[in-house]
């Protein structure tokens, strides 16, 4: 009997039945992470359909049904439904004309099997009917799926020849659906082949990387690819070791996994490094000062509400825990606001200037270290200041 997927909550959207109809009997399956996640028992974001439908045919029988669609791929054949409880995106099925590692030539086309032996693991080609639920399954996917095994579609080192950023993939899928040991001719070809990882843009290769490093636990997957050459590659200043200490403290401490902490683990206490490792992977400028703030961090400990005060919450649970220091203390306190203006050293006489200044800090620096008392103890202590 063939497998069949769950009746998942997500299968029994109205809106999602609807547009279904609407591209026709035998028009679409569900395809990719929605099916292989349902599989697994896990949540589901993304809906994908496959259709032998060409995308103008897709189009306008989302018009005549009154369904609002964009064409926010069309060269590639995807037209995305915006349907009231999510997006789902509706790709013609494809079959790849030329690839060069980079980017890949597809013509249309109608066969399902060839759909599926473009894409790049077995456990990404699984295609589910709408209707029956009956689940298709031409490369062992499933197999794959129940062994937790991440295996390419055919000859790895050909599926990496089309695509060079399939060996990061090949990472982050193991790192998230992959068991011990792994698939070793996927880690021989992404090994061989590493070096044209140097080919693709620094964005692409920064996303992947950060996708996986945000997953429950990147580490062991880090030091795999440290050992097989391909880290070099992409991070070349990249400690494992470290990392492995964060995620156990954040594991240790029940703190979310986050990708930019564990960035500024695998490098060196270097900002110059980090401000380099930033543009290289192209991060925005509040991720940049994150990474350059956790670099900057010393051996000496400082106090957490302090230092919470002085960088910021996010900044200084990651000094904390790349330090193997307790984040309890910032649990559930918001960073308090100075209750102090410089108008009010002004009304008691200081020109306005640098006195101000240097007055309000003196203040403040002893509200901070006496832990941030409330606005009569820091009156009381511009009163000391001055009588000082």
């Amino acid at each position: 009997m063939a497998e069949r997927l769950s009746d998942a909550p997500w299968t029994r959207r109205p809106a999602l039945a609807a547009l279904i109809a609407t591209l026709g009997e035998g028009q679409a399956r569900y395809v990719g992470g929605a099916v292989r996640d349902t599989l697994l028992g896990l949540p589901v974001k993304d809906i994908d359909v496959a259709t032998p439908l060409r995308p103008e045919q897709v189009i306008e029988r989302l018009t005549a049904a009154g369904i609002r669609n964009v064409p926010t791929g069309i060269e590639h054949g995807t037209v995305t439904a915006v349907l009231a409880d999510g997006p789902v995106e509706i790709t013609t099925l494809r079959r790849d004309v030329s690839t060069d590692g980079r980017r890949a030539t597809v013509a249309f086309a109608s066969d399902w099997r060839e759909d599926a032996a473009r894409r790049d693991f077995t456990i990404n080609a699984l295609y589910a009917d709408p209707i029956t639920h009956e689940i298709s399954d031409w490369f062992g996917g499933l197999a794959d799926l129940a062994a937790r095994r991440v295996r390419f579609i055919g000859e790895a080192r050909e599926r990496i020849r089309e695509d060079h950023l399939r060996i990061l993939r090949y990472f982050r899928f193991q790192a998230r659906f992959g068991s011990l040991p792994a698939d070793p001719e996927a880690e021989a070809a992404c090994s061989e082949l590493a070096s044209t990882l140097k080919g693709l843009s620094r964005e692409r290769i920064g996303m992947e990387t950060m996708n996986l490093l945000g997953l429950p636990d990147p580490a062991p997957t880090i030091a795999r690819m440290a050992e097989l050459g391909v880290l070099a590659q992409v991070l070349p200043e990249a400690r494992p070791d470290a990392l492995a200490a964060l995620v156990a403290q954040e594991r240790a401490q029940e703190v979310a996994p986050d990708a930019l902490r564990r960035l500024a683990a695998l490098l060196p206490a270097e900002p110059a490094l980090a401000e380099h490792v930033a543009a290289r992977f192209r991060l925005s400028a509040a991720q940049k000062k994150r990474i350059v703030t956790a670099a900057a961090r010393t051996d000496a400990m400082e106090n957490p509400r302090a230092l919470a005060y002085r960088l910021g919450r996010a900044e200084a649970i990651d000094r904390l825990l790349l330090a193997g220091a307790s984040a309890a203390p910032l649990e559930g306190w918001d960073v308090p606001q100075f209750p102090l203006k410089g108008g009010e050293i002004v009304a008691r006489g200081i020109k306005a200037g640098p006195e101000v200044a240097s007055t309000l800090r003196a203040v403040e620096e002893r509200w901070v270290a006496e832990g941030f008392p409330a606005r009569g103890r820091v009156l009381e202590m511009l009163d000391e200041v001055f009588g000082g």
